[in-house]
């Protein structure tokens, strides 16, 4: 009988549905740890909100909408337990443009195209292409992210002055700034060396906040950037004309906004899949996103996609579930209509420290060491990516890495065309062209080099046993070769062809016959026929 639903939601909840190397009942244990985990990332969503929602130019409410809604619905029916969505800096610098030349309004239409398009995206099952992306690509995204996210912080040590510009701390509110994130990260790196029934980010920023509280000292505090108190989010259409002009203005950056979400969202799938031994479906992901942003522009959100520094916040502090991140989102929910003036309170030099501590947990240190090691081409499409991360944005990284790789990859592939040459034993005075290696386009020119048509015999046989013919440009550089040695007035034979090639050959519009030497087929007798040097038995 097939389990109710029910009976299932246990699993559904700690995403162990269909994870056979999890356990398949969500503990006591293991739901204090989720709730202290999303209590702790609700704590860090906070500042990381109304940030990014200053640098996309809307009101901070605008962002803290954003974290609870799209966090909410991809921890429900997102493709990773574990995973934390919301506003994001990646999205923040693509929608200040729109923004400031077209006003919030477009924003939040822009942001329900983008949802659009995920979910298009998802239907199409198209977050299976992530696994296209190159280990040395993922290392590039992952340390990069930690520089973005590491630089972030450094705005944390500015205040703003009474004109509204920005100026860094300065005497001894900046050398107690520094004090109190350099205490932050000890209690990190030594609570769980201590105890693990609290999880450290949550115990560094009680006991950094109680000491500011109890001295009273002067630093900045969540407060001091925005008011967290607001009501429940309003569904709303947004305010644009319903016209082409208006389409051709949010298309763009739907677009680009929809594939940057989608891209940091699966590496971050990935990267907490690794950490956790868990499954999870990249094109469920894929429609938790879309679903998340079509909702959130409706309620008058700025959109958002998986945070990988949250992400890591928490399942380094021991969230495995989904419980974790509905918990988050929650208590999101409740700072803003209940406990905005006490979350206030709290130093942004705890956050900080917080963050920091992610910094160092999320970089991949090994890779500096491994760059001596591994092949030259990966270690500089890793640094290429990191630069490019931090450079531009994440979209356009994991483009530019793909992009390398495939041409060192095309590039290695080349040079691995090779041939040999033996007597034929079945065919008196005929040479044998035994290829080794893949031939596509960027082999053929090695392709043409291998044979010496002049002072071959008479008949040649070209064995493809150890080969693969894998596109139209290999097609065309085996009909070269073959009119060359029609045009010596010679044989040639084509034997042992892959059944990949048959398929080739076929589309290529050329008659395929099977051969007494070749049980599954011949190949391109009517070409061979036509130009006089192919045996029709062959």
């Amino acid at each position: 009988m097939r389990p109710s639903f029910f009976s299932r939601l246990p699993q559904l909840l700690l995403g162990t549905a269909h994870d056979t190397n999890s356990p398949q009942r969500l503990s006591l244990r293991q739901i204090n740890l989720d709730v202290l985990s999303g209590l702790t990332v609700s704590l860090a969503l906070v500042p990381e909100a109304i940030a990014f929602a200053f640098v996309a130019g809307v009101a901070p409410l605008v962002g803290l909408y954003a974290a609870f809604i799209v966090g909410l619905i991809t921890a429900v029916f997102g493709g990773r337990p574990g995973m934390i969505s919301g506003a994001t800096g990646a999205l923040a610098v693509v929608m200040v443009a729109l923004v400031a030349q077209h006003g919030v309004q477009y924003l939040f239409a822009t942001v329900i195209l983008m949802g659009i398009l995920q979910l298009f995206a998802g239907a199409m099952r198209w977050g299976k292409f992530i696994r296209m992306v190159p280990h040395p690509v993922m290392l590039g995204f992952v340390n990069g992210l930690a520089i973005v996210i590491g630089l972030a912080q450094i705005d944390q040590f500015k205040i703003t002055n009474s004109a509204g510009q920005s100026d860094w701390l300065s005497g001894d509110t900046l050398i107690l700034t520094c004090g109190l994130v350099v205490a932050t990260i000890v209690l990190i790196w030594v609570t769980p060396r201590l105890t693990r029934l609290l999880p450290a980010p949550l115990l560094a920023i009680g006991v950094v906040t109680a000491v500011v509280l109890g001295f009273d000292l002067d630093v900045q505090r969540v407060g001091d950037l925005a008011s967290l108190s607001g009501g429940l989010p309003s569904f709303a259409i947004p305010m644009v004309p319903m016209t082409i002009e208006t389409l051709m203005i949010i298309f763009p950056y739907a677009l680009i906004l929809s594939a940057i979400g989608l891209i940091e969202s699966l590496l971050t799938l990935n990267l907490v899949g690794e950490m956790t031994n868990q499954r999870g479906g990249a094109s469920q992901e894929c429609l938790a996103q879309g679903a998340a942003n079509l909702c959130t522009g409706f309620f008058g959100g700025m959109g958002g996609c998986a945070m990988i520094g949250q992400s890591m916040i928490n399942v380094k502090s021991g969230g495995r579930s989904r419980v974790s991140g509905i918990v988050a989102a929650l208590f999101l929910l409740c700072f803003i209509l209940y406990t905005g003036p006490v979350i206030e309170m709290i130093p942004i030099a705890a956050l900080t420290g917080v963050m920091f501590m992610v910094v160092i947990g999320t970089f991949a240190w090994n890779s500096l060491k491994s760059l001596l090691i591994v092949p030259r081409a990966d270690a500089l499409v890793t640094i290429v990516v990191t630069c490019v991360t931090v450079a531009e944005d994440l979209a356009v990284a994991v483009v530019v890495g793909v992009i390398m790789s495939a041409l060192v990859y095309a590039w290695n592939a080349a040079k691995r065309i090779d041939a040999s040459t033996r007597p034929s034993v079945r065919e008196a005075g005929a040479l044998v062209y035994d290829i080794q290696g893949p031939l596509f386009f960027g082999s053929i020119a090695s392709f043409h080099e291998l044979f010496d048509i002049n002072n071959d015999p008479d008949k040649v046989i070209i064995d493809f046993s150890a080969s693969r013919v894998v596109d139209q440009s290999a097609l065309q550089a085996i009909e070269d070769v073959a009119a060359k040695y029609d045009a010596a007035g010679k044989t040639l034979l084509l034997r042992h062809l892959t059944r990949d090639c048959h398929r080739l050959l076929s589309k290529s519009g050329q008659l395929m016959v099977d051969s007494d030497d070749d049980p599954d087929y011949g190949i391109a007798v009517d070409y061979g026929v036509k130009l006089g040097i192919l045996d029709s038995k062959h």
